[in-house]
């Protein structure tokens, strides 16, 4: 009998197959404690499972050719990291040696500990991280209980299937969609994952949070994964297959539409020219901007080099990932943002700050640089050196006053000074923006705009910050909505005050990157959106369909709206 399972588009298709299902392991774990004369082979047989998993990683490294590999090889580096992490593996060894721990109990008790950090994080794309934790460690416990052999079976060729699973690893994904996977419908997870995003690299369709997905449907149950809607339908009807014909020819022709898209100037219908970049972390995401025909970087996150490791990452290593970047872009310009943790982050950089209540209010983005000026210094001098090779710019995170801005202008003052005693290049100029996510900073924007040379306007932080609603609490989906009217009011103020003081203005959220929204964010003037490498083509094509001359004329209705309602009808008679 036909059932729908709502779910998340993590990565937007549609896709027909026979179900494949992988029930999530169930590993019994042995309290009991060790006696002495057990730990030194406890220890081995711990060494042993890591060694297995580091193989594992390796094997599917080397199963992956071409682009499929350029594509997912970051992802397996991750979690190589992990497995190599040395607070991790020191940790489980004192686990075991004084602790007395089993070691599949200090597996767990582990994951159990870091995934509480980064279920703490107030980023969401952060807070997904936790997923890479679970994934690393039950590939170890599977290898620790001998577990390995049957999962690989049940993680076979998968032509002509959809894969149903609590979650899926990154480099698992990759190696299934080489061989003929259609899509996948995870119980749980987060569009934010490695595997949300890889999955949207491939154009691989992908749900998360089909909660009732591994309970409801069975091995061989013909699905039609609509992640276009948000559904996956349990034995489709004639009617649904005849939609999804129908989307595949449609798909097929803006297919060829958005190829042709990928090296062609970026216009409204009426002919206005519009600056597209690309938001990146990490060297697929550059490669993809690219090929798509990005205008440059947006938003480079930096977070990573700090909390893949215990220590903190020397200038050296900092310098190299952001030359790389530049070199990376042949050229167009790049926006690094200064590091942007929270108190909540902290201890994975060694930048230990507790007893905060509320982080998301706490010490986080340049709150926390200027708090540990050293560290910020570093950064600020391994940016000023990479600067030389190609055009850069520099986003402040989390600013709130103008005091904040100056002192960060001073700290590069102080380390451009540093660096030509040191007679090293420098660039002649290097941009300094704030990033607007803070009411205060939106409302007070003109005063910013005295020290800042342009702006970029995060949304994700922004629209939660307005409405005092966290966007991932599925209980507040009724208050987070990025068309509420103070959210708009505050976004056309922005833009408007960068336009009247002749500075950039660039929006890097979430929306910036969402088709559904690009008439809006053009109606309230916005001339520079910033998003993932892979929704490029997309926007491109979407703003080529719209006037700009008259959403324009329509922002007055849009931002007197009393209510989102409001906001979706004015934008609905556009269509």
């Amino acid at each position: 009998m036909r059932h729908i399972l709502a779910g998340t588009p993590a990565s937007r298709g549609m896709a027909l197959g026979r179900a494949r299902l992988v029930q999530p392991s169930r590993y019994l774990v042995d309290t009991r404690p060790l006696g002495d004369d057990e730990v030194e082979a406890e220890l081995e047989h711990l060494h042993r499972a890591l060694d297995t998993a580091r193989q594992e990683l390796r094997e599917l490294r080397g199963k992956l050719h071409g682009a499929l590999a350029r594509e997912v090889n970051e992802f397996i580096d991750a979690h190589s990291l992990l497995l190599d992490d040395r607070e991790l593996l020191q940790g489980l060894d004192d686990m075991v040696r004084i602790g007395r721990y089993r070691a599949g109990a200090a597996l767990k008790k582990q994951r159990d500990r870091l995934a509480k950090v980064f279920e703490a994080m107030d980023d969401p794309y952060l807070r997904s991280r936790k997923e890479d934790i679970d994934q690393v460690i039950n590939r170890v416990i599977s290898a620790l209980q001998r577990q390995t052999t049957r999962e690989e079976r049940k993680l076979a060729a998968r032509v002509g299937e959809i894969l149903v699973a609590d979650t899926i690893a990154p480099a698992d994904m990759a190696h299934l969609a080489g061989n003929g996977l259609l899509g996948v419908v995870a119980s749980s997870g987060s569009a934010y994952s490695h595997s949300a995003i890889l999955a949207r690299s491939l154009d691989l369709p992908m749900l998360v949070g089909t909660r009732d997905a591994l309970s409801t449907i069975h091995d061989d149950d013909l699905i039609l994964l609509d992640a276009e809607r948000g559904e996956t339908i349990v034995h489709p009807t004639a009617q649904d297959l005849a939609r999804y014909r129908a989307w595949q020819r449609e798909a097929a022709q803006q297919g060829r539409r958005l190829a042709a898209l990928a090296n062609a100037p970026t216009r409204t219908r009426d002919g206005a020219e519009i600056r597209l970049l690309a938001n990146a972390e990490m060297a697929p995401d550059i490669a993809m901007a690219r090929a798509r025909g990005a205008d440059g970087v947006g938003l480079y996150r930096t977070e990573f080099l700090f909390l893949r490791s215990k220590g903190l990452p020397s200038e050296d290593e900092q310098f190299i990932a952001y030359r790389d970047l530049v070199l990376g872009m042949g050229g167009l310009p790049v926006t690094i943002r200064t590091l942007d943790l929270g108190a909540d982050k902290a201890d994975a950089a060694g930048l230990v700050l507790r007893g905060e209540d509320n982080p998301a209010l706490g010490v986080r983005g340049v709150r926390l640089s200027l708090r540990y000026p050293a560290v910020f210094t570093t950064q600020i001098r391994a940016i000023l050196r990479a600067a030389c090779y190609g055009p850069v710019r520099v986003l402040v995170p989390m600013v709130t006053v103008p005091d904040e801005l100056i002192a960060v202008r001073t700290l590069f003052k102080l380390a451009r000074q540093d660096l030509k005693r040191e007679s090293v290049d420098l660039p002649e100029k290097l941009p300094l923006g704030a990033m607007i996510e803070v009411p205060a900073a939106a409302i007070n924007v003109r005063a910013l705009l005295e020290h800042a040379d342009f702006l970029a306007i995060g949304t994700n932080d922004l629209a939660q910050y307005v409405l005092a609603a966290d966007r991932g609490n599925d209980a507040l989906d009724n208050i987070y909505n990025p068309l509420h009217p103070a959210l708009l009011r505050l976004i056309s103020h922005v833009i408007g005050a960068g336009r009247r003081a002749d500075k950039p203005v660039s929006l890097c959220g979430e929306i910036g990157g969402d088709v559904r929204f690009t008439a809006l964010l053009l109606a309230l003037g916005l001339t520079e959106f910033s998003m993932h490498p892979g929704q490029l083509l997309h926007v491109r094509d979407r703003l080529a369909s719209l006037d700009r001359g008259e959403l324009r004329k329509l922002a007055p209705r849009l931002i007197r709206a009393h209510t989102h309602e409001e906001v979706e009808e004015l934008l609905a008679k556009l269509e």
